[in-house]
């Protein structure tokens, strides 16, 4: 039997969604002795645990999720975006990374975001045009773990999103919040016509939104694969809609068809006698967090009550470390070497660690240097949009997939 997990009870979809921090919530922790699927929505959560009970891999469940989060949760991900896949095979010991994030397009230039004055614009003016729009990268990504590690059929997958698109899902509260407090999203006329009333006031919780364009668009993707998606008519609509913006992108169709998800080597460290391992660059999310555990080894965590002042003070105080990190040092590996091992390298840890002082915040930690010749590198000033989310798949046979999948900003770039 698979080990037990953490997942989320079933309760109303309002209270699954991650796209937005909204408070917290206390759950019961749900015990599973064969399989598992969890997810930020019942609907999208319920078209996996559907593959996993069909003998499906833990790839073939993420895969149908991932199509009913692109309906029940548009504001968060979305084969417009692009995804970080985890993957551990139990027979193999091994584990298996799938990048399929958006990349920009042959055009862009350093200066793309650039005013005039070649000072960088704010985040929000530079999102929400057609040059903000990346190479979507996620329906290759499936494709390529799919191909490597499914076993359902590919058009079978497809089946739970394309039936919920074409009968309609009731809006929950969530969505309904996030689209009310969008002032972007409506002055974009084709996304204007499916999220909110000829009134212009966002669709209400329990409205029956029926989405038989999108549906049309996963029967041909089901049918011809990914490529139905970066090749012909699907393509060539994206490409329009990118250039028809008032701020037009220069996204092409060679952009489209030339792009290719990549498999990568994960990144691993050790904490207390186990090893932990994630998604390496250009995901920074793994690195942070084995960065954090390295610097609070040195201490006694563990006698620490969760939410005390304690837990909380080193808690804050190694993410500010491995932050300051994170924003200097990692970046895109097909561009920028990114020093993985040095950052992870016990002793440096542990001497980054020992910067916390028990009784005061250091308020802004700066970078370390990992290797010993400190660069000046970028820093943004880019905003942390709710626009994220994050499923987890665990089959009979101790398989498990971990992925996080987004579309960068709330509702993407709008278009």
């Amino acid at each position: 039997a698979a080990p037990s997990a953490w997942a989320r009870s079933p309760v109303a979809a309002d209270d699954l969604n991650p796209a937005a921090a909204t408070g917290s919530q206390a759950r019961k922790l749900v015990r599973a002795p064969h399989f598992m699927m969890v997810a930020a929505n019942p609907l999208a959560t319920a078209a996996g645990d559907e593959m996993l009970r069909r003998g499906g891999s833990v790839v073939d469940a993420a895969i149908a999720t991932q199509l009913v989060l692109n309906l029940v949760e548009p504001q968060s991900s979305g084969i417009g975006g692009g995804a970080f896949m985890v993957v551990y095979s139990a027979k193999d010991r091994a584990i298996v990374t799938y990048d399929s994030r958006e990349t920009a397009p042959a055009a862009a230039r350093p200066d793309r975001f650039l005013d005039a004055d070649g000072k960088p614009l704010p985040f929000a003016q530079a999102v929400n045009n057609g040059m903000a729009v990346g190479v979507p990268g996620l329906l290759r990504g499936l494709e390529m773990a799919h191909q490597r590690q499914g076993k359902l059929p590919w058009a079978d997958l497809f089946q739970p999103a394309i039936r919920l698109a074409g009968e309609g899902l009731a809006v929950p509260p969530r969505l309904h919040k996030r689209l009310a407090g969008n002032k972007e999203l409506p002055r974009q006329p084709p996304a204007a016509a499916y999220f909110y009333a000829p009134d212009g006031s966002a669709w209400p919780v329990g409205h029956v939104l029926k989405n038989p364009a999108f549906a049309a668009t996963l029967r041909a993707v089901a049918q011809g694969g990914a490529d139905a998606f970066y090749q012909g008519d699907i393509a060539r609509d994206i490409v329009a809609a990118v250039h028809a913006h008032p701020k037009p992108g220069d996204l092409t169709l060679a952009d489209l068809a030339g792009y290719q998800a990549r498999q990568r080597e994960p990144v691993c460290g050790a904490y207390r006698g186990y090893e932990l391992c994630g998604m390496g660059p250009p995901s920074s999310g793994p690195i942070a967090v084995l960065q954090m555990l390295g610097e609070l080894e040195q201490y006694p965590i563990g006698d620490f009550a969760p939410g005390s002042v304690e837990a909380v003070h080193y808690f804050a105080e190694a993410g500010r470390l491995a932050f300051a990190d994170r924003d200097f040092y990692v970046a895109d590996p097909d561009f920028v070497r990114v020093p993985v091992r040095a950052m992870l390298d016990p002793a440096y840890l542990r001497a980054r660690g020992a910067l916390i002082r028990p009784d005061r915040s250091m308020k802004v930690a700066l970078p370390g240097d990992p290797e010993g010749k400190l660069l000046s590198l970028g820093r943004d000033n880019a905003l942390e949009q709710p626009s994220t989310s994050h499923l987890v798949a665990v089959d009979a046979d101790g398989n498990a997939l971990s992925m996080t999948t987004t579309i960068e900003n709330e509702f993407g770039s709008k278009i």
